[in-house]
């Protein structure tokens, strides 16, 4: 898995003050993305166990509680999905009060027919869908597009989606 950027006070990206990872990789293309230059999954760098242990020093850096926000290029992209996984549950075994936000292009319904429930067990929060340029809104929160939702993995099954609400 290979990263853009790490964010230690995104406020943007989720609920209160949140670390961000940017990690690049990413086959929708969606037209008019704001951030093509993460399409690439050789551009960035390496993440590494460096990294992950900044990462987790982060979320607790002088005294502000953050939580993590996972971004892209697409985290669940099939070249991303392991290392995400892997990143989301360090988090979740070292700091476990941490919500866990996930960006994809793909709709959480694609991702259950290809992957075990077992594997979104760490993601809190996922925002689900391409961004669609005929159904952008700059009024919606975490999102781009009005096909995107906001789901609450937690509480959502195979088939009954829970829409997170701020």
């Amino acid at each position: 898995m290979r990263f853009m950027d790490i964010k230690p006070n995104d406020v943007i990206n989720g609920k209160g003050v949140m670390v961000s990872v940017w990690l690049a990789g990413c086959h929708h293309h969606c037209k008019d993305c704001f951030n093509p230059e993460t399409w690439s999954f050789k551009a960035g760098e390496k993440f590494t166990n460096d990294h992950l242990k900044y990462v987790l020093e982060l979320l607790d850096k002088n005294g502000i509680k953050r939580d993590l926000s996972i971004l892209g290029g697409d985290p669940l992209a099939p070249e991303n999905i392991q290392g995400t996984i892997g990143l989301c549950s360090y988090i979740k075994l070292a700091r476990p009060e941490t919500t866990i936000y996930v960006w994809t292009g793909y709709t959480y319904e694609q991702l259950l027919e290809r992957y075990p429930k077992e594997c979104f067990d760490k993601i809190d929060i996922l925002i689900d869908g391409k961004f669609d340029v005929e159904q952008k809104d700059l009024t919606l929160l975490l999102r781009g597009s009005r096909n995107q939702r906001i789901i609450d993995v937690k509480k959502s099954k195979k088939d009954y989606v829970v829409e997170f609400t701020i």
